[in-house]
């Protein structure tokens, strides 16, 4: 085979008697010379030439070229031989075959036209027959593998659920150890001004927050619950709790310091946990708050007395209690459809080379940038059908926030996929084999994870690491995605469309490396 071509099909013992030749060598740069000849003299010497080499449908053409000593030179690279006409060479000249079968003489050949150059010569052309091969190829390995189909289209859908499920949500049911010298755990009236068990009132409004408390008798027993790990914090209540709390608030000018340590609340926490110890530190803090307005407003004071002097209006941008989920939100879609698209495309990719299927397309005739595209356009479909499905579960199912335009978000999903399957085509380029693709594909996973914003905001990086995640791929992506459904931005605003620009600018640089090396890596 050459150039994508059939020279012969029979046994290297055949060809050589056929040939009289001494080695296939001969063989090959003979049948090499007769795919050469052009089409000018084909249908005139044919016959002539099959009569001396023994090759049915011979042809000959200018191919050949030698020189005045009459030797011959190299053969040109028309069919990928790579080697160049010799300098010395003063005359184009064919074989000519006399009656004489013996005799092979050389004659000269008038040179043949050159047609005019075309723009189109000096660009890459994709054949139809080619693209259509080549894509009905993909997806029948596709459609043959029905159950991978299925786990790869699900399995983005099932990291958006188990998301959004878990992750960003306040915790719930965190157990408490309270010990109260005060009172009984028991409050049957209701709060009133001169009531001498304010802190059972207190507890009420602690469970109400979901809050599973513990009781315990001894204060040494509480604290040990929490250094155990069976509570997250322990709650001390003195004894003459409610009398202390009413003077220190009827003269808060002259208190006495008895009534200002006795009306205070002793709390132990278990700050190993930073995120829980934070909100049962703002469940005690917003709990006291309410009580204590609730009982000022009880004996006739008005509530406002005991809120902070700073006064939260509403959001500009938000919700007024804004929670984890939709922040990250944005960023795991995008990180989710990019790294599914790695994945696929470069597994795709390298399964292909090595079974030997992409050399076999190589060497009938296929380009690189044909094969490329077949595997974008099958690989695109699936990414899209992903993409859609964790929109729909994410936003329809559970409720995420969108102000903004659902068709910018779509587009910008889109295009960090697509932008995923291009970085999947670099990896299958640069690695051998699987096992070093998953290796760069998972290496590359965390960085992105922690230095792109997606789970924690980049104003709390170091300056320096700052500075170079605002040019990885999904950094500003995922801004502006935030900021279309947080803010309700359109394309206009320059937050938003640097993300397109700069995830276009990535397409453009792995689709580059991407053809660049199966153009020049023959590996």
């Amino acid at each position: 085979m050459r150039g994508g071509y059939f020279l012969a099909e029979e046994s290297p013992a055949k060809l050589l008697r056929q040939f009289e030749a001494d080695t296939l060598e001969d063989v090959f740069l003979k049948l090499s010379v007769i795919q050469n000849m052009g089409r000018q003299r084909r249908s005139s010497i044919a016959q002539a030439v099959s009569s001396v080499v023994g090759v049915p449908n011979g042809v000959v053409n200018e191919a050949v070229i030698v020189d005045s000593a009459g030797e011959n030179n190299e053969i040109s690279g028309e069919f990928g031989d790579n080697i160049s006409l010799s300098a010395r060479s003063t005359s184009r000249l064919s074989l000519a075959i006399s009656e004489d079968p013996g005799d092979l003489s050389m004659s000269v050949v008038p040179p043949e036209d050159t047609p005019p150059a075309k723009i189109s010569d000096y660009f890459v052309v994709l054949k139809s027959n080619h693209m259509k091969a080549l894509v009905w190829k993909n997806f029948l390995g596709m459609l043959r593998n029905v159950a991978m189909m299925l786990f790869i289209t699900l399995l983005p859908v099932a990291q958006i659920v188990l998301f959004c499920a878990s992750i960003g949500h306040d915790p719930v049911s965190l157990p408490i150890a309270v010990i109260n010298h005060e009172s009984e755990n028991n409050c049957s009236t209701p709060l009133h001004c001169n009531s001498t068990r304010l802190s059972c009132h207190y507890l009420n409004y602690l469970a109400k927050k979901d809050l599973v408390l513990h009781y315990y008798t001894s204060e040494q027993d509480a604290k040990e619950s929490v250094r155990k790990g069976g509570m997250y914090a322990s709650i001390a209540i003195k004894h003459n709790y409610s009398l202390a709390l009413q003077a220190r608030m009827v003269d808060l000018k002259n208190s006495h310091p008895w009534d200002v340590q006795s009306s205070e609340i002793d709390v132990y926490r278990d700050v190993s946990s930073k995120t829980i110890a934070e909100f049962i530190k703002a469940y005690l803090y917003d709990t006291f708050q309410e009580f204590a307005q609730d009982y000022l407003e009880a004996c006739g004071y008005d509530r406002h007395l005991l809120q902070y002097p700073i006064r939260m209006e509403k959001p500009i941008y938000g919700l007024s209690s804004p929670n984890f989920t939709d922040f990250a939100t944005p960023g795991i879609i995008l990180t989710v459809i990019f790294f599914l698209a790695v994945a696929l495309t470069s597994g795709a990719m390298l399964i292909e080379r090595n079974e030997g299927s992409l050399e076999r397309s190589l060497v009938i005739g296929i380009g690189g940038v044909e094969l490329l595209t077949a595997h974008v356009i099958c690989q695109f479909v699936i990414m899209v059908i992903q993409s859609i499905m964790v929109m729909v579960v994410a936003f329809a199912l559970f409720n995420m926030t969108v102000t903004g335009s659902l068709v910018l978000v779509t587009i910008l999903t889109f295009m960090t996929g697509f932008c995923g399957m291009c970085y999947g085509f670099v990896v299958s380029c640069l690695c051998s084999d699987e096992r070093a693709a998953t290796y760069v594909a998972m290496g590359s996973f965390l960085p992105t994870v922690m230095l792109c914003g997606i789970i924690w905001p980049s104003e709390a990086m170091h300056y320096l690491l700052r500075t170079f995640a605002i040019f990885l791929p999904l950094t500003k992506a995922t801004e502006s995605m935030r900021n279309i459904l947080q803010r309700g931005w359109d394309f206009y605003e320059p937050a938003v469309y640097v993300g397109f620009i700069s995830i276009g600018t990535w397409i453009v640089i792995f689709l580059t490396i991407s053809v660049l090396f199966l153009k020049f890596n023959k590996g």
